[in-house]
């Protein structure tokens, strides 16, 4: 009998747990069923722009519910009205030998509110070639001003515009080396042109420093997934401040890529700025090679050592100067290893003309030291791969 009752015992047992679990089975069915009408109502009132509004919960507890937009909505607000239009009217002499009219449009970043803007350097670079060119600025309530080039920089794919108007929207800049990777980032421009102009597309940060080569230059960006398309060149890389990180400025052009597209970072943009708004034009400091770039596997087919192979020393020139010879390698930059162009070209570009810079060279089996005085790019017409 004992068996009986001790499963009796566990009988009642499970039965009283069921009765039990009754009533609070009933008090979560009721509070999932208020906890959604509480939802729907919330999201009602969101949605339909209810501010400010109050409902009350059955335990008396009072909801503020607030309009709650897209961040990107507030992005585009603060940071839509400072991207302009960019757009240069030129003529070209057609395969008859006649003259006939060009266009080509892009984006532009409104500096300060006395009429400075921000573009690229290719957005506008028929007008540079050209004296008969004109650059026209579109605001985005779509006034339309005569633009004068203030200065450009093909190194870094920057110009400056100057309009005659007061009391434009300036950008909020932001500072990119804060930036972290996979932050949000939103462009903002005129994609294809007018037709789509304040275009918004939305992306993250995808990669820091990178870096890209196009004819020849390799610059130093942004990577990010937000859409950039032919016109949103010039325009604004925006983070979720509204502030401008980037000056949006390519992409990888490919029918099997999608989502790459670079921008010059604002730090690095900003500089240049503001020496073009000064002096109209960069000066950097000079050496006078044309090198080349020697890695591992090519220094050891040619016995030689990882660095940069000095092609040729132009005449006058701080190299030249210095002793330093056609065959050399330079393997050290300002105490630092160099074994590139690039590498050498960012610590030189940090450095002033005329400072004084300790480079070391390889030549003949053996290490050589040599001082060079850094010249300024300013005096010489020769378009070289390494300064």
């Amino acid at each position: 009998m004992e068996d009986n009752e001790i499963k009796t015992s566990n009988v009642q047992f499970f039965s009283e747990k069921r009765r039990n679990k009754a009533p609070m089975i009933l008090v979560m069915i009721i509070a999932v069923i208020f906890a959604s009408v509480l939802s729907s109502l919330v999201t009602y009132l969101v949605m339909t722009k209810g501010k400010g509004m109050q409902i009350t919960g059955s335990n008396n507890t009072t909801y503020n519910v607030e309009n709650v937009e897209n961040p990107v909505v507030a992005v585009a607000k603060i940071a839509g009205p400072s991207v302009v239009g960019v757009s240069v009217k030129y003529y070209e002499q057609s395969f008859w030998g006649q003259l006939a009219e060009g266009e080509s449009e892009g984006s532009g970043i409104i500096y300060s509110d006395d009429g400075y803007i921000i573009t690229n350097y290719h957005v506008i670079e028929e007008a540079i070639n050209s004296s008969s060119a004109a650059v026209k600025i579109t605001l985005s309530n779509e006034e339309e001003y005569e633009a004068e080039i203030v200065g450009t920089d093909d190194v870094t794919d920057l110009a400056l515009l100057k309009i005659d108007a007061k009391g434009l929207s300036a950008a909020k800049f932001g500072s990119s080396s804060e930036l972290n990777v996979g932050e949000m980032a939103v462009a903002i421009g005129n994609p294809l042109g007018k037709e789509f102009a304040g275009s918004v597309t939305v992306g993250y940060i995808s990669a820091l420093h990178r870096s890209i080569t196009s004819d020849g230059r390799t610059y130093n960006v942004l990577q990010t997934d937000a859409a950039i398309n032919p016109g949103n060149s010039g325009g604004a890389l925006v983070n979720s401040k509204g502030e401008v990180i980037g000056i949006n400025t390519a992409k990888i052009n490919d029918t099997s890529v999608e989502g790459l597209g670079f921008a010059i970072p604002s730090d690095d943009a900003l500089k240049i700025i503001e020496e073009l708004k000064v002096s109209g034009k960069i000066i950097r400091p000079y050496i006078g090679i044309y090198g080349l770039d020697l890695d591992e596997n090519t220094a050891k087919r040619n016995k030689l050592v990882e660095g940069i192979y000095v092609y040729q020393v132009y005449g006058g020139s701080p190299a030249a100067e210095a002793g330093i010879q056609k065959g050399d390698v330079i393997v050290e930059f300002d105490g630092k290893k160099v074994t590139s162009k690039q590498e050498l070209n960012d610590i030189k570009n940090q450095k002033n003309v005329g400072d004084k810079i300790k480079i070391k060279i390889y030549r003949a089996g053996d290490n050589k030291d040599i001082e060079i005085t850094l010249g300024s790019d300013e005096i010489t017409s020769t378009d070289t791969v390494t300064n």
